[in-house]
């Protein structure tokens, strides 16, 4: 058995002798040439940061809580962030709550300025333009808004005045999607949804602005939110425990019950039918096994945005 391994590693040393350039991927000359040419600007291009990534209907809940916020759900193809926030002295501060807010995290330093970087980078000043371009954050799907839930955590009014302030950097470039007239959308790079205690009368009577509402997914049927529409809407909301219920995971590859598949289709419908994409919070992540089978409902029943806390497994999915 020995005397057998020993044969074998001695001839794939003696192959690897005598074809060294297939062990190390190709030949010395191309290896050269690749090492040697990263550099040179005829193998750059402008709008190269995002090269590569492609966008996935994922919502990176609570992205505040990743090692670097907004950057790795961009790296992972997210198309949707949320930071909570909350206004002290007039500056919106960044946390899950009290206890781990910091003088240096704010929305400016984690949201408003890497979101604005990004873009501005996605849309370059040149001579080859024809007309000013209007590119969202995917260098792959240039026409891909990114959704940028705002979470007031504070006083609704003050918090969200704050927000409405706050996003001048993105308004004065253009980069926001926008409402005229409460008739006329204007889709941009960045689409503002305010959520938490965001208050709806700051939102839906407004016929002018570029920041929208996170709508009540679980009542959106109900007569007291018969007005709201994609217009106000664009994506609408719910803890899944509270309006589909509990998972119950059992021999089938069913994770939800006739009753429970029957609430999610309903809602999810309704909401198709106003143009608002459905979201669901507080999905399980564990057991893995039955995060994946709820993913893999909620995308055949036409879940407009998955929740996902693991952005990792959420990119592989796809």
């Amino acid at each position: 058995m020995v005397l057998s391994q020993s044969l074998l590693v001695a001839a794939a040393f003696t192959l690897f002798l005598a074809y060294p350039a297939k062990a190390v991927g190709g030949s010395s000359e191309l290896q050269n040439i690749l090492k040697n040419t990263h550099k040179s600007p005829a193998y750059n291009y402008p709008t190269d940061f995002t090269r590569g990534i492609v966008p996935i209907p994922v919502h990176s809940h609570n992205d505040y809580w990743r090692d670097v916020p907004f950057y790795t759900a961009l790296s992972n193809g997210c198309i949707s962030v949320e930071a909570d926030v909350w206004l002290y002295d007039g500056t919106l501060y960044v946390g899950h709550d009290e206890s781990s807010l910091t003088e240096e995290r704010t929305f400016e330093s984690l949201y408003i300025n890497p979101i604005l970087d990004v873009v501005e980078r996605q849309n370059p000043k040149s001579r080859f333009l024809t007309a000013p371009t209007n590119n969202g954050v995917f260098d792959t799907s240039t026409d891909q808004t990114l959704y940028l839930f705002v979470d007031s955590k504070t006083s609704g009014p003050e918090t969200f005045e704050a927000v409405i302030a706050a996003l001048e950097p993105l308004r004065e470039k253009g980069y926001l999607t926008t409402l005229k007239n409460n008739k006329t959308l204007t889709e941009g790079p960045v689409t503002v949804i305010g959520t938490g205690n965001t208050p709806y009368d700051m939102v839906g009577p407004v016929g002018d602005r570029d920041y929208f509402y996170d709508g009540p997914l679980a009542t959106l049927s109900e007569a007291e939110n018969a007005g709201i529409t994609s217009l106000i809407s664009p994506i609408a909301s719910t803890s899944f425990s509270s309006a589909v219920g509990e998972l119950s995971l059992g021999d089938s590859q069913a994770v939800l019950s006739d009753e429970q598949l029957d609430t999610l289709r309903s809602q999810i419908s309704f909401a198709k039918e106003k143009g608002i994409l459905a979201r669901y919070w507080d999905t399980p992540a564990y057991p893995i096994r039955a995060r994946n089978l709820l993913w893999m409902t909620l995308l055949d029943e036409g879940v407009g945005l998955l929740n996902a806390d693991d952005l990792a497994a959420a990119a592989e999915y796809f």
